[in-house]
């Protein structure tokens, strides 16, 4: 017996709008996930980069083993450290934010270092002869002035804490990267190809936002 002509789920086809309007909920539900894990992770990372990224810049001596520190954590296997993090975390979402987070830091203190760096050191004597401490010269001077670079690190590890989040599948966390793990065990065409177009939209659409933000906070930066 086969399919009606119709019945692109019955006929297991790549591209499907039965399955969109069939599994409307499911999808939604894998979407908010994907974006909690997403959004707490990087926002967890860059609250550790941000004083790990100072303190590289204000004594010389923590560049070397801050950068070397998360240099090697982002050469770990993702299925590795999941492993290393399992014992703390057991099989829940932390384990998967600890995870992003960790990855993220790389990209992270590397842009705002280098942001802290490029901050021309006669900006910051004039700075200082305005009667800026060095507080006021960090919030007022230094970190703007390093936002752009600050920035391009956070729209890259925001777009490849989207991608990793599909990895938490292995844990039952993984956002649609549960629906993709799922479809591919079962071969399901039309839920690993919507899945995977939905990773790929999210990422866009959080790279697109952040850009966004960057051309709004440093309005010099525009040619």
């Amino acid at each position: 017996m086969t399919a009606p002509p119709d019945d692109c789920l019955a006929r297991n086809e790549w591209i499907c709008g039965a399955y969109l309007s069939s599994r409307r909920e499911i999808l939604w539900e894998a979407v908010l996930q994907h974006l909690q894990l997403t959004v707490i992770s990087v926002l967890l990372g860059l609250l550790i980069a941000v004083p790990l990224a100072i303190a590289a810049r204000r004594w010389r001596w923590a560049a070397a083993p801050v950068l070397g520190l998360t240099t090697v954590l982002y050469t770990i296997p993702s299925l590795a450290m999941f492993s290393l993090l399992l014992p703390v975390y057991g099989l829940s979402a932390s384990l998967v934010i600890a995870g992003l987070v960790l990855y993220s830091l790389t990209l992270l203190v590397r842009n705002l270092l280098a942001g802290l760096r490029a901050v021309p050191e006669e900006t910051r004597q004039a700075a200082r002869g305005m009667g800026y401490g060095p507080i006021r010269l960090l919030l007022g001077v230094e970190l703007p002035l390093a936002l752009p670079a600050a920035m391009a690190g956070l729209r890259i590890a925001t777009v490849s804490a989207v991608s990793l989040v599909t990895v938490g599948a292995i844990v039952g966390h993984g956002g649609l990267g549960n629906l993709i793990y799922s479809g591919m065990n079962t071969y399901f065409k039309a839920q690993v190809l919507t899945a995977s177009v939905l990773c790929v939209i999210i990422a866009i659409a959080a790279d697109l936002i952040l850009l966004g933000a960057q051309r709004l906070l440093t309005p010099w930066t525009r040619v």
